[in-house]
């Protein structure tokens, strides 16, 4: 990974906290895809995955609506190939791990969520 992982992962829930799509969205490439179980529970598409910029703007747009209080804490940040694993709490008080993959630009291309 090109940037540091902390510094990243502290931008990205700053940008999340701060409610500004267009902010989030800089992390992210035009094609990047998201799985996580709030899109099967959400949309009901069973693979739980959305993919494009456009695509998944309008879904965050639709889960701030819902979640006008929504704020997340770092937990903790760890580091792999060209990707890394963010741990925080989330909404609803659960936790959650979100692996990031990067492309060669450093942007997020691909996202995993887990919860507990």
């Amino acid at each position: 990974m090109k940037r540091d992982a902390r510094t990243f992962a502290n931008e990205w829930i700053e940008s999340w906290n701060s409610h500004d799509l267009d902010r989030i969205l800089l992390h992210y490439n035009e094609n990047f895809e998201i799985t996580t179980p709030m899109i099967k529970i959400e949309l009901g598409i069973e693979t739980g995955m959305l993919k494009g910029k456009e695509e998944i703007r309008n879904y965050w747009e639709a889960a701030f609506k819902k979640l006008p209080d929504l704020h997340f804490e770092l937990k903790d940040v760890t580091v792999s190939v060209e990707s890394i694993a963010v741990y925080y709490k989330s909404v609803f008080d659960k936790m959650a791990i979100e692996v990031m993959f990067f492309d060669e630009e450093g942007k997020v291309n691909k996202v995993i969520v887990h919860y507990s």
